[in-house]
């Protein structure tokens, strides 16, 4: 549970100078955005829980950060 408030911000704020520092930093900003845009408001663990719920349409991308976070 530790790495859970680290994951959405990870997710969701990164810029393109950090995404060539850290790969898959913005792997689910589009997927935030199509899916959970709703829900952006409510915390990292709507999001996160938003993101799970809609699993099987995420990209191959968010799907991988994910999988890596032991989400």
């Amino acid at each position: 549970m530790a790495r859970f408030p680290l994951i959405i911000p990870l997710l969701m704020y990164a810029s393109a100078a950090s995404a060539q520092q850290q790969p898959g930093h913005d792997a689910c900003a589009r997927d935030v955005t199509r899916f959970c845009r709703a829900v952006m408001n409510n915390g990292d663990g709507a999001v996160l829980a938003c993101l799970k719920q809609h699993r099987t349409r995420l990209s191959k991308a968010c799907d991988k950060v994910l999988t890596e976070h032991g989400q």
